[in-house]
């Protein structure tokens, strides 16, 4: 276990590296291209943009990986705006010093092999091409542009970053209340069996310890196969006809191709568990319920309608649990990729839910 975790530690710091690597190639070769026209050359443009880019790389870490956690992230806002604004001044200024002693000579040089009078910019003394401010607030400009281009990428990483870990801490919160609500509901049934010492008990157990294993060993995925999950509720369903025997009036057809289709897993679960608990198992005398599911193509089309108690006398209803996870679990895995209705007519309970299997996001 400790090697594997060695293993993606090491996975991730070459991932970082990688993509470090590829944004400074790519400013260079852009900032070549966009600067190019004023070096005659694009190799020349090239090479002199190659010798200015370690300043940017300077200017970006220590702001991005010193100035801004030392002062911003710890919340000393004034401390972080004298600091940045002396080092914002102080860059351009490196740069300038980079360009007199470095890059200017270069330019000068290649000009005159051209048959030129050189880079005009070389002319008068140091102090003088230094103190130049239409040469300093180019610089200024050059130096801040790309600079600031990598820092907001670097906040909009971490951004979306701290913002899918917190979704994903939600939906596995949100997934894992799924399992207790599950196994609280089916307990009841059993229960209910054995107090009547129905033969059918060890049965129920049997085909509990079979679903609970598909949950808790298959669903820590994203994603598992529709056809599996389809199989699940069928072996629930199985369970809770057993508890109803006669009196239920169960249908569940299913429609279309499974193979090869992804769903997040347990999605479908809880209308299942509301149609047996709420449906059945609050009904005196005969109930009905019946299930169809189609596949047309990537849409998956999920119906569901339950005969409802013509007067409920039981306890007060906990609440919907389960299709309130369910609402939040469809917003965050399958956002404007599905539809979830619910009709609660007087003699029964319908919902539709649609969900496009190709648009999942988490």
């Amino acid at each position: 276990m400790q090697n594997f975790k060695d293993y993606q530690v090491q996975r991730s710091v070459r991932q970082r590296v990688a993509q470090h690597a590829a944004f400074w190639i790519m400013a260079w070769l852009l900032t070549a291209f966009v600067y190019g026209y004023e070096k005659q050359s694009i190799l020349m443009a090239l090479k002199v943009n190659l010798m200015l880019l370690p300043i940017h790389m300077i200017y970006f870490y220590t702001v991005a990986y010193f100035i801004i956690p030392r002062y911003l992230i710890t919340r000393k806002y004034l401390q972080f705006a004298i600091v940045l604004l002396v080092f914002a001044a102080i860059m351009p200024a490196l740069t300038r010093i980079f360009d007199i002693f470095l890059v200017e000579p270069q330019l000068d040089g290649y000009l005159k092999s051209l048959g030129y009078n050189g880079w005009p910019k070389v002319r008068g003394s140091f102090w003088e091409r230094f103190s130049n401010m239409v040469y300093y607030l180019n610089a200024f400009r050059g130096t801040n542009l790309l600079v600031w281009l990598a820092i907001a990428i670097k906040f909009f990483q971490s951004w979306y970053q701290r913002h899918n870990a917190a979704l994903q801490a939600e939906l596995h919160l949100l997934k894992a209340q799924v399992h207790p609500h599950f196994l609280f509901n089916t307990l009841n049934n059993l229960y209910a069996l054995t107090l009547n010492n129905s033969p059918k008990s060890p049965e129920i157990v049997l085909g509990l310890s079979e679903i609970l294993r598909y949950m808790l060993y298959e669903c820590d995925v994203e994603s598992v196969p529709l056809k599996k999950d389809v199989e699940m509720l069928e072996n629930f369903a199985l369970l809770e006809r057993m508890r109803y025997e006669e009196r239920l009036d169960f249908n569940f057809s299913v429609e279309g191709n499974l193979d090869d289709l992804q769903i997040a897993p347990l999605l479908l679960l809880p209308l299942v568990e509301n149609a047996f608990k709420h449906g059945a198992g609050e009904k005196v005398g005969q109930a009905w319920i019946n299930m169809e599911l189609k596949v047309d193509d990537n849409l998956l089309t999920f119906k569901l309608n339950n005969s409802k108690p013509e007067q409920y006398f039981g306890e007060p209803r906990q609440g919907s649990i389960g299709l309130d996870n369910l609402k939040k679990r469809l917003d965050l895995i399958y956002p404007k990729a599905h539809q979830l209705k619910i009709f609660d007519e007087e003699e029964m309970f319908v919902v539709i839910l649609k969900i496009d299997l190709l648009k999942k996001v988490l």
